[in-house]
């Protein structure tokens, strides 16, 4: 969950009960080096990843063709 840009840290602490420092922390032992200094980046102040900092309060991305997705297979158009 900590990968994925969109999940917040909210929704990790809610689920595992993990705090943002922990999370990082966990990160850091999991990772690769690189790995962990390339997600840093892309987290560090990220608006997606703190509820307090979105700007939308309810709602998710949503694929314009996901509509048309069924079954785990794209239907026919």
């Amino acid at each position: 969950m900590a990968w994925e840009d969109r999940t917040p840290f909210d929704a990790i602490l809610f689920q595992f009960n993990l705090k943002e420092q922990e999370v990082i922390e966990l990160m850091r032992r999991e990772l690769k080096p690189k790995s962990f200094r390339l997600w840093r980046e892309r987290v560090q102040g990220r608006k997606t990843k703190h509820l307090k900092k979105r700007e939308f309060e309810k709602g998710r991305f949503k694929c314009s063709r996901q509509r048309s997705i069924s079954n785990n297979s794209i239907s026919k158009r």
